[in-house]
């Protein structure tokens, strides 16, 4: 539009023309700024396991990992015959692991300690830098029994809390069917008893659906004692990953940010590809978990 338009009689003026589109434009980024505030508040950060390369050498799934563009890589320990957290204990020290975590831009997010146990790898992950150690619960029990057994394994946790604050490390604790740590009410009777800040719970949302329960729940529930996330859902095959499975991930999301989660979203499946696929597969995970956290940050629209 140019100056000239602005004088025809009974149209806007440019003073005005110019007062509404700067009212406009503050509206704009004003809802542009709601949106990065969040974002802010809340970054997205995203890992995935080495265990879904547990046939290549522990370099290789780095290289992999991190040309994915993953921040952050779980390193497992002999589940499923991964080799990875023991070849790097033995073969490459801490100074050997932090040098090729950093070559592939990648940082520790956890080791998964589900064969061997967090004080087996304790010392370890203390040199390394620290981080998390996930591992499982105990057996089930019956809801009457559900306090005293929490306590119960709370209690017999303290050593284990102990090496975590000599080696600058936090232990999750990770739900699974059929174990202690299990239901809702579960997660509710560990935080509530739990006073440690060291210790704290992985959310496996696979077994929270298995169990026909709701994960924003789950999440709001493990508050701000959850200290790993896996971005997996309950289906088969290599639709436990997000955006290949029927599961929208932006209400996790969303409850992710409201409790504020430090960690990573941690990508996976137990399903086993070859790694040309896993890596195509993880690739699509990627950028779907991207597609919902732009979702999931994004302003209601005004009305």
């Amino acid at each position: 539009m140019n100056e000239g338009a602005g004088g025809l009689a009974g149209g806007p003026s440019r003073r005005g023309f110019l007062a509404a589109a700067g009212a406009g434009a503050v509206l704009a980024a004003g809802r542009r700024g709601l949106g990065a505030e969040a974002a802010g508040k809340w970054p997205l950060r995203l890992s995935t396991s080495s265990n879904h390369f547990r046939q290549l050498p522990l370099e290789a799934a780095c290289e992999r990992i991190g040309k994915l563009g993953f921040e952050g890589i779980d390193i497992w320990s002999a589940f499923q015959g991964c080799p990875h957290l023991d070849d790097a204990q033995k073969r490459l020290g801490p100074e050997g692991l932090r040098e090729l975590l950093a070559r592939h831009n990648l940082k520790l997010f956890a080791f998964s300690v589900y064969v061997g146990g967090y004080a087996r790898y304790a010392e370890f992950l203390g040199k390394c830098g620290g981080g998390i150690a996930v591992q499982g619960s105990a057996g089930p029990c019956k809801p009457e029994e559900l306090t005293a057994r929490m306590k119960a394994f709370l209690e017999a946790l303290k050593p284990l809390d102990e090496l975590c604050a000599r080696h600058n490390s936090r232990l999750a604790i990770e739900n699974h069917g059929g174990a202690l740590l299990h239901t809702i009410d579960s997660m509710k009777a560990f935080v509530d008893l739990n006073q440690s800040p060291r210790l704290g719970i992985a959310l496996a949302p696979y077994h929270v659906q298995a169990g026909k329960m709701s994960v924003e729940e789950a999440i709001l529930a493990c508050g701000k004692q959850l200290f790993f996330f896996y971005a997996w859902q309950h289906a088969g095959g290599a639709k436990e990953l997000p955006g290949i499975g029927p599961t929208d991930f932006v209400p996790w999301l969303q409850a992710l940010a409201k409790v504020e989660y430090g960690g990573y979203l941690n990508a996976f499946t137990h399903h086993h590809m070859e790694a040309d696929a896993m890596s195509e597969a993880l690739g699509k995970a990627r950028d779907y978990l991207k597609g919902c956290y732009a979702k999931a940050m994004s302003p209601p629209p005004l009305r």
